[in-house]
């Protein structure tokens, strides 16, 4: 692998409890990157996820399944990686994490030689357990990556007390510092029939369009909502 230093960022969903709203998430961020003509490459790493709900249903097919779970895999990734496209937007499937973590154990010494960065993108709901899930998540990835929390709410009146107040995610704010961002409630009406038909409607008016932003007290660059 090329050893310069580039500006490669590698942003992916953390694996783990299905229906949080991690692919949603990554359509949206994909739209706003197309929408302001930034170039980057999407992969779908759900290998199980065949069929509707999927980052490719989501794009007619055009999104390149890549399976972590193989030697080949791996080698697709990082030839994606050394493309001239500077960011990488990558969707894990639910219930990844072993496979998931061992993949990036895999590639990241060596991808991280080349200056390339990873922003790991958690998303948790009122439930407890998609909370257990990203900690548990943070927990193997520790410093090597940038977090990027989403709080999707699931209800017009999301109850996050459990990620407030929870002792493990106090220390896990505390220790690893993430960006965390809302993700307001959407009908569950539009959102079924985005997933049924492949369409993208989180970029309407009043859904949350996105933004990069530097934070240069952290040297970090990370995706943050703007409205």
């Amino acid at each position: 692998m090329n050893a310069q230093p580039n500006n490669k960022r590698v942003v992916f969903t953390m694996g783990g409890k299905g229906g949080v709203g991690k692919t949603g998430l990554m359509v949206a961020l994909a739209e706003w990157f197309e929408t302001n003509a930034i170039p980057f490459t999407l992969l779908d790493l759900d290998t199980e996820n065949k069929t509707r709900g999927s980052l490719k249903h989501f794009f007619n097919g055009s999104v390149t399944k890549v399976n972590i779970h193989t030697p080949a895999g791996l080698d697709a990734f990082v030839d994606h990686l050394e493309s001239g496209v500077a960011i990488i937007l990558a969707d894990m499937g639910a219930g990844s994490g072993q496979v998931a973590s061992g993949w990036f154990d895999a590639m990241y010494e060596d991808v991280a030689a080349t200056g390339a960065r990873f922003t790991a993108v958690g998303v948790v709901t009122p439930d407890p357990a998609s909370v257990e899930s990203v900690l548990a998540w943070a927990n193997r990835l520790q410093e090597r990556v940038q977090y990027l929390i989403v709080q999707n709410a699931t209800s017009p009146q999301a109850d996050f007390s459990y990620w407030d107040s929870a002792e493990q995610a106090l220390r896990f704010r505390e220790a690893l510092s993430p960006i965390v961002i809302r993700m307001e409630f959407r009908l569950a009406e539009l959102e079924n029939t985005a997933r049924q038909h492949g369409n993208a409607l989180l970029n309407r008016p009043r859904s949350p369009t996105w933004q990069l932003m530097t934070f240069p007290q952290r040297q970090r660059r990370v995706l943050v909502p703007h409205n």
